[in-house]
Formats: C-alpha cells, structure tokens, sequence
C-alpha cells in the first residue's frame, strides 16, 4: 500500500488541532526568516513523535537580495552582503544560510527540505553551474532535497543531474509530471490554467483527477502538500477521497 502524505504549506489553524487532522507540514516561515532555536525546539517537542517535518531552505539561498520576501528576513546584516546572497552562488554568505537552515532541520528532525527557486532563476550557464556546485558541496545525509524550479529548465538536464545528485524533482501535478524517479513530492499551488493563483479552490472534479494521479504512480512514497488560500478544507476533503479508495 502506497504511502500518502496530505498535509499544507504552513499552518492554517492552531497547530494542536493541525497535528490531530494531519500528519506532516511544510513549514514556511524558515524562507522567511529564521526561528529562534528554542522556537524550533518547542515545535518539534510540542509535535505528535511521528510527525513529519518537512522545510522550505531559507530564501538566502535560493532568491537574491532584491526579491520583496527580504523584508520578512531577520538577517542583521549591510547591504553588501545581503547582495551576495541567492541563486546557489558559491559566496561564504549562501554557505553559512545554509549551516543555519541545517541547523534549524537537525533540531526539527526534518525529514524533507525544500528549495523553491525564484522566477528569474533561468536555465543558463551560470545558473546550471552555481546550482550544480551547491549540491555537490553539500551533503544530504538524513534529509531529502526536493527542488521546485519556477522557470523553465531543460528537462533532460534535470534527468541527468538530479539523479546524479539524489535530488527530487518537485512540480504541481495538474502542471506537468515530476522527472525523478522515487519519493514523490506534489506542491498544490490551486492555479489551474486560466485561474488564478492560491485563491482558487480546488473542485471535486480537481481532486478525484490528483487521487487519480496518486494512485497511478508507481512509487510507494507520496506528498501532497497544499499551498493555496483554501488548503485546510482542500487537504481534508482530499484525504477523505483517498479514505474511500483506500479504507
């Protein structure tokens, strides 16, 4: 029996009543800016003993100083440093955001980390080059990377690399399909074409088309993760569609 995952992209309601209703979450506020460690303690102390952690990777590492999400960052740092953050460039700043976002997923015991890249993150030489460094650099261990590219990269280089590097290829599914083999990692973003996105709920039709996808994919591992404006009622009419193909 395949193993599904439903949780939301950040905390919809009160955490101790999310945990009763769901068994993972991929917190948001680590893009952001990141927790105290005593706040990450007390997540992970306050959380059911198997409940699963997912993060997204701090925005320093992925998007560049210019990117309106910085005025949420705590980073007490000049400008001129901030300058040389995002983009997986090979600079001591993008090293040490990461140290810091590894140390906040030790103490969350995070299973998966995500790394969503911006926009203008485009398929080219540079990019490709800084991208491939980063993860060659770094070392996954106990945690997962999953990647989510919001532009347009060529896909028989995913393939190639992602396999090479043991990396996820996260997508939305009513999108396009994941071109990594294993875990799979869906991010519902409620932006069918034509739609507009994060405020659309998803219909019935909607979700009985994801069950569909679920549980024609040959892995055993799957996350659906929603992350538009209705996800707690989208995520639990979702898993009680699954409980009526499942039991």
């Amino acid at each position: 029996m395949k193993a599904i995952h439903i949780g939301c992209c950040g905390f919809p309601n009160a955490k101790q009543k999310y945990y009763r209703q769901f068994e993972t979450i991929e917190l948001q506020l680590t893009f952001y800016r990141f927790p105290k460690i005593e706040t990450a303690q007390r997540w992970r102390d306050e959380a059911p003993k198997n409940f699963i952690f997912t993060m997204k990777a701090f925005q320093g590492i992925t998007h560049t100083y210019f990117t309106p999400t910085y005025r949420r960052c705590n980073l007490r740092w000049d400008k001129e440093k901030l300058k040389r953050l995002g983009h997986f460039r090979p600079t001591e700043e993008v090293r040490e955001v990461w140290e810091r976002t590894l140390e906040i997923a030790r103490i969350l015991q995070a299973r998966i980390i995500v790394f969503q890249c911006p926009p203008n993150f485009k398929f080219n030489k540079e990019n490709a080059h800084n991208f491939l460094t980063f993860f060659e650099s770094v070392k996954n261990g106990s945690f997962l990377f999953v990647v989510e590219f919001r532009s347009v990269w060529d896909k028989d280089w995913i393939r190639q690399h992602f396999s090479a590097l043991n990396l996820i290829h996260c997508v939305d599914p009513f999108k396009e399909p994941p071109l990594t083999q294993g875990l799979r990692y869906f991010r519902l973003h409620g932006a069918p074409p034509g739609e507009k996105m994060y405020r659309y709920q998803y219909s019935d039709i909607d979700l009985q088309d994801l069950r569909q996808t679920v549980i024609s994919q040959p892995q055993t591992e799957i996350y659906c993760m929603f992350n538009n404006m209705s996800a707690l009622q989208d995520a639990m009419r979702f898993k009680e569609i699954l409980k009526k193909s499942y039991g």
